[in-house]
């Protein structure tokens, strides 16, 4: 239910932004003072009355962009830029979330894995009126520590914004044994979502790097000797499956212990859009370019400029 000051917000939007009065010209048609309208603006944009949507030609029309296309054989790319002082994070968001708008129709079927950026994609989706459509956890998101996946906020936002069903993946990606997780996974329920993800028609990832400091070494899944061996050999992981430079497992006990998509079924997928940039992030992503795993890619200026020039 909308409370007084929904509505009086809502009021205050539509002349601000529809009717291109300023916030005293706003002021003064609702009786209250230019302050008390700031806040009305600030209150609609918080409940999610107003979105904003910002159309930059160049992430569509950059020569990066042609090169990237043309060098690993992209059927879209998206290049960010982002203004000094701003989030390289929120554009790789708003960029993905664009992409995707126009990606997912009605009927589609979408696998999600998580993280930082895929909460970025999340944050910027705006409603589709669509029918039919399915959103799929790819890997499991449970966290031993108190670092969060964000998962479920993830899998939540995109099903509100494309009316769409969720499956949920209530487990943790990585399993103390490989009994453990061969014995979850033979769960009807389990087995089914996991059939749903390894068989969905887009699938949306970003990746990760092999740095200590990167969200997959701080959920408490991995020994000290796992991270070692993985901060040795890899360059990155994709839906937490860790590969080396060739694209290779780099650590099969870990493999062998994770639930989620495998990178041959996601290679597999008709529709892969990789969100991802930074250059901590541009080896992991070069290898999983160059294995195939991605079909549209959308990252950051300072990043596809790296990708370009390792191309070469």
């Amino acid at each position: 239910m909308l409370d007084h000051k929904d509505g009086q917000s809502i009021d205050a939007a539509k002349l601000y932004y529809n009717s291109g009065f300023s916030q005293a010209e706003v002021a003064r048609h609702l009786g209250v003072s230019r302050p008390t309208v700031s806040k009305l603006l600030s209150h609609a944009s918080a409940r999610s009355f107003v979105t904003i949507s910002i159309n930059d030609p160049r992430e569509q029309s950059d020569e990066l962009v042609n090169q990237l296309r043309q060098r690993f054989a992209l059927a879209d790319v998206r290049v960010t830029t982002t203004p000094p002082g701003g989030s390289t994070l929120a554009d790789l968001g708003s960029a993905g979330a664009s992409l995707l708008e126009e990606l997912i129709i009605d009927g589609t079927s979408v696998g999600l894995s998580w993280g930082e950026t895929m909460s970025a994609v999340a944050s910027h989706l705006r409603r589709q009126p669509l029918e039919g459509v399915e959103i799929v956890q790819l890997k499991g998101g449970h966290s031993h520590t108190q670092r969060s996946t964000k998962d479920l906020y993830t899998m939540q936002a995109f099903a509100h914004a494309f009316n769409a069903q969720a499956h949920l993946l209530p487990l943790p990606v990585i399993f103390d044994s490989t009994e453990a997780k061969e014995w979850v996974e033979r769960d009807r329920h389990i087995s089914q979502i996991l059939a749903k993800g390894a068989s969905v028609s887009v699938a949306v990832f970003t990746v990760g790097s092999a740095e200590r400091k990167s969200l997959a070494f701080n959920l408490g899944y991995l020994s000290a000797a796992e991270e070692q061996q993985i901060a040795d050999n890899a360059v990155g992981d994709v839906c937490s499956r860790f590969f080396d430079a060739r694209g290779k497992v780099a650590c099969p006990a870990v493999d062998a212990r994770t639930v989620g998509i495998s990178l041959e079924d996601l290679a597999a997928r008709p529709t892969r859009v990789l969100v991802a940039g930074g250059a901590h992030k541009a080896r992991a992503m070069w290898v999983a370019l160059r294995k195939g795993l991605v079909t549209h890619l959308v990252t950051d200026q300072a990043t596809a400029r790296k990708l370009v020039d390792w191309a070469e």
